[in-house]
Order: C-alpha cells, then structure tokens, then sequence
C-alpha cells in the first residue's frame, strides 16, 4: 500500500499526518477549527484517500498557523507516497455541482507547483472560519506536493457551499491522478523519464 506519515512541530503547530492512496477514504481529521476539519473529511472521503491528520495549533492567535501548516505536511505526505510516480495516471480533473456553486479542478502530479485560483468566496467567514484560508490550504498542498492546480469557480453565491466544493472537486481530481494506470503500470508518466 502506498502510504506516509509525516510529523512537522514548529513553535506554531504539532502535526501528525497519515494517508494511505490505495484507501477507502477513511478519516480521523482533528485540527481543532471545525469547519476546517469537516473539509479535509471531504478530502479523504471522495479521494479515497484514507487520512489521518491531528494537529495542535496556536488557535488563540488565529486558524491562519494550523490550515496553512496542514497544507505543508498533507503534501509533503502525498509527495512521499507517490514516491517516483511510476505507473500512476498524474493528470485529474473534476466538474463538481453542489446546489448554487459550481467549481472546476484540474491537476497534475508534475513535481513543478503551480496554484491557479479562480475562487471569490463572497463572505470574509464561515462560521467563525476565514474564507482567505481555503486558498492558503491549497496554495500550501500544491507547494509542498508538486502539484499542479487550477480551480476554478464558475457559479456560486454561497460560500460554504463553493469552499466544499472545492475540497471535493480537488479530491475527485486527485483520486484520478493518484490511481495506478494499467496500461503503464511499470512507467512514469512522462517522456523525460522522471517526475
């Protein structure tokens, strides 16, 4: 099974992370912001990648530290995972509705980050959760993975509902990116023989 754990303790944040690819979407996701946790449940859940993720945070300050920092040591994870990539399929992307919004994304598993975002979420919270840090989430998990990632909101008024879809629409991009290719099963899905 292609799996990591990764630990990453600053003075900011203490963060266990465990996935595992070949999963069920299993989840443990406990980071102390609510609404934050019930997006990486999202993540595991329709990627079907089981995941683990504890962290504590410094949530006096704010939620800026544990969602960024999740970010780093989610893609660190699925970066050690994938190992050399051989045999996986790199690309994904996903059209995904969920009532008002609509919300378009697009990877490859390229070890080149890029983060492309169309996102203008209409409300500054959600809840108590900061809008602007589902951008800082994704920006740091294209960064510390190697991804390479537009998203795209073509519809929405709601931003719960465009912030979930987003989360989902990443973890059906990434479950066709991660997925064994049988095809090529013994090659690494580029001409330049690396990835």
């Amino acid at each position: 099974m292609r799996s990591a754990q990764i630990t990453r303790k600053t003075a900011e944040t203490n963060i266990s992370v465990n996935i595992a690819l070949d999963g069920t979407g299993s989840y443990d996701n406990q980071t102390g912001v609510g609404f934050f946790d019930h997006m990486l449940d999202q993540l595991a859940r329709h990627s079907l990648i089981d995941m683990k993720i504890l962290c504590e945070g410094d949530l006096h300050i704010d939620d800026h530290h544990t969602v960024e920092d999740v970010g780093i040591a989610l893609g660190q994870a699925l970066s050690h995972a994938l190992g050399d990539k051989t045999g996986i399929r790199r690309y994904g992307s996903c059209l995904l509705p969920m009532d008002d919004a609509l919300v378009r994304a697009a990877l490859d598993l390229s070890g080149r980050p890029y983060l492309v975002w169309n996102m203008d979420l209409p409300t500054p919270k959600i809840g108590t959760f900061d809008t602007e840090l589902v951008r800082e989430f994704f920006q740091a998990l294209s960064t510390h993975g190697g991804i390479t990632l537009h998203v795209d909101a073509l519809h929405g008024i709601n931003s719960h509902h465009m912030a979930e879809a987003a989360f989902k629409a990443v973890a059906r991009a990434l479950r066709a990116a991660v997925e064994p290719d049988p095809r090529t099963e013994n090659a690494i899905p580029s001409t330049k023989g690396a990835l």
